[in-house]
């Protein structure tokens, strides 16, 4: 199966095995108009084949066993999907675009992007962003947006790996904060802006965006990240689970 998407304002043309990943990207999917015409050319092309699919079986049971759980069982299809994301993430880094592990929601046009710890509740927090200011707020990604880093600033893009709610827009807005959340009994959000606060939150900020075994691709990754953490603000929120934790976090990340 060959197809056309258009993610984070690059055509890829992608070479699947199965249909599913199709159904997958679906919000993403050129027509057959767009991808005849010649406002839309392909960027670039990524070809998926068994190894590929096999490659990312190992990897999910490996992480399994080092967690300690039983080993799951993912389908060819869905192991695919993981595949395609991978490999379109190492070519995105030659347009200066990094995948981030993390939820973005955007109010009133403007994003702003948090990440944790697995079982933090990030998606809870990004949730209460929705109940609290309802219209004005737009998931733009519930797990890995792309973050394009230019000149001018960051951009955060929705994609269709959005997490298992499913949570994504196929949307683009520029990204004002990075907010790091940590669980605690009161909400407070602080700005980390001096070199040792900055320093601290280095390791998760690596640890949340796509690894290449790739030297060169890897290299140009951690120069990436550094533009990332000189271009948007980053914070730390200590924050429970009630909305005005939503509240809290969106006023300390406006000035």
């Amino acid at each position: 199966m060959i197809f056309d998407i258009r993610l984070a304002d690059r055509v890829i043309r992608i070479h699947a095995i199965n249909d599913y990943i199709k159904e997958y990207c679906r919000d993403y999917v050129l027509s057959k108009k767009e991808e005849t015409s010649e406002e839309f050319p392909v960027d670039f092309e990524v070809t998926v084949t068994q190894s590929d699919i096999d490659f990312e079986r190992d990897k999910s049971a490996a992480e399994d066993r080092k967690e300690g759980i039983p080993v799951r069982y993912f389908t060819d299809e869905y192991l695919e999907t993981l595949a395609v994301y991978r490999k379109i993430a190492e070519q995105m880094l030659s347009y200066d675009t990094i995948l981030f592990h993390g939820s973005v929601i955007a109010v009133d046009g403007e994003g702003y992007l948090f990440t944790a710890k697995s079982g933090t509740g990030k998606s809870t927090h990004t949730r209460l962003w929705r109940e609290t200011f309802g219209d004005r707020a737009v998931m733009v990604n519930d797990d890995k947006p792309l973050l394009r880093i230019t000149k001018e600033g960051v951009i955060a893009y929705g994609t269709p790996w959005d997490g298992k709610h499913r949570l994504s827009t196929n949307t683009s807005v520029p990204l004002k904060g990075i907010c790091i959340l940590e669980r605690a009994t009161e909400n407070h959000i602080v700005r980390l802006d001096t070199k040792e606060q900055l320093r601290s939150a280095y390791p998760m900020i690596v640890q949340q965006i796509h690894k290449s075994g790739n030297p060169t691709n890897a290299r140009k990754t951690m120069e990436l990240i550094d533009r990332l953490m000189d271009t948007v603000p980053i914070y730390r929120l200590s924050c429970n689970m009630e909305r005005s934790a939503a509240k809290v976090a969106y006023e300390g990340m406006q000035g």
